[in-house]
C-alpha cells in the first residue's frame, strides 16, 4: 500500500503539484497553494512542528505519512525528504482517501474534511467557467446592440437622405 501511495506522489511531483522541503512547504502554506502537508514517519519532532505550524497558517491538513524519510525521498526524487505539501486538490484527496481506506481511524475525519474542501473547490470553479460565460456572452451582446444601433443610425440617415431628394416642400430654394 505505502509503494503505491508513494507512486501517486511522484505523480504528483511530476505534475508540478508537490512542493519539496521545509521552505517550499512553508512558502506554499503562506501562500495558501497548499491542500495537505505530509511528514516523514521518523521526521524531527522540530520538523513535525514547523508542518503543523505551516498547516495552521495555511488553513490546510498536516498529516503523517507512513512512510520514512528516504522512501518518502525517493518518490520525490530525492536523498531524504522530511515534509512535502500537496498543492492540488485532486492529488490531496486520492492521497487522504487511499490512507483513511488502510487506517480510517487516523485519516478518516482528514478525508472527510478535504472531501468538503474539494467540494467546495469544484463549486467555485464552476461558478468562477459560469461568470466567465456571462461575460463573453454579455460583451457579445453589447456588441451586436452596438452593430444594430450603427446599423439602424445609418438606415435612418438614408432614408431622411432619400426623404430630402424627393420631398419638394424641403427642396431648397435658388
Amino acid at each position: 500500500m505505502t509503494e503505491h501511495l508513494l507512486s501517486t506522489l511522484g505523480l504528483a511531483l511530476r505534475a508540478g503539484a508537490v512542493a519539496v522541503g521545509e521552505e517550499p512547504v512553508g512558502a506554499a502554506a503562506r501562500a495558501k497553494k497548499a491542500r495537505v502537508i505530509f511528514t516523514a514517519r521518523d521526521a524531527a519532532a522540530s520538523s513535525v512542528r514547523r508542518a503543523y505550524s505551516f498547516g495552521r497558517a495555511g488553513s490546510c491538513l498536516c498529516l503523517p505519512f507512513p512512510a520514512d524519510k528516504e522512501d518518502f525521498g525517493r518518490a520525490l526524487g530525492r536523498t531524504s525528504v522530511a515534509m512535502c505539501a500537496v498543492t492540488d486538490i485532486g492529488f490531496a484527496q486520492s492521497l487522504v482517501k487511499k490512507l483513511a481506506a488502510a487506517e480510517p481511524e487516523i485519516y478518516g475525519a482528514a478525508a472527510e474534511t478535504l472531501d468538503l474542501k474539494a467540494k467546495r473547490a469544484r463549486e467555485r470553479k464552476e461558478e468562477q467557467l459560469q461568470h466567465e460565460k456571462n461575460l463573453r456572452q454579455g460583451q457579445l451582446a453589447h456588441e451586436k446592440a452596438v452593430k444594430r444601433r450603427a446599423e439602424r443610425e445609418t438606415a435612418e440617415a438614408e432614408k431622411a437622405a432619400a426623404e430630402k431628394d424627393t420631398n419638394p416642400c424641403q427642396a431648397e430654394t435658388v
